[in-house]
């Protein structure tokens, strides 16, 4: 179970990379404009926010990675209940507003390591 659990926090941790790189440098790119469902003009007036909102998820997979290298378990443990409780809030608050499917891409990841977190603890 604790192997599945590093498995699920790591996934975690890499699609929050994946958003930073989409949010802080794909943006305004056919792809990311695609991704987002966005005109040129849209994602140019929104590329601030979208770079910041890129940033905070890489705070989430630093976080997320640094539980996943912390050599003390108990604090690893804290480390990883915090970080998957901060995704999935992100995860719900984007659900509801932005589109409910955030809640399956961003959360249900999420959901499911803090699942098998507590389950190996």
């Amino acid at each position: 179970m604790a192997i599945l659990s590093m498995i699920f926090v790591a996934l975690t941790a890499l699609l929050h990379v994946g958003f930073l790189i989409l949010e802080m440098f794909l943006w305004t790119t056919p792809t990311g404009r695609k991704i987002f469902r966005m005109t040129p003009e849209q994602a140019e007036a929104t590329k601030v926010l979208a770079a910041n909102q890129g940033l905070y998820n890489g705070f989430l997979a630093a976080g997320l990675v640094w539980s996943l290298w912390q050599s003390d378990p108990a604090f690893a443990f804290q480390l990883k209940l915090f970080f998957l409780v901060c995704v999935i809030i992100a995860a719900i608050y984007g659900a509801w507003s932005v589109k409910p499917r955030i809640l399956l891409i961003q959360g249900g990841p999420a959901i499911l390591a803090l699942v098998l977190t507590l389950l190996a603890s």
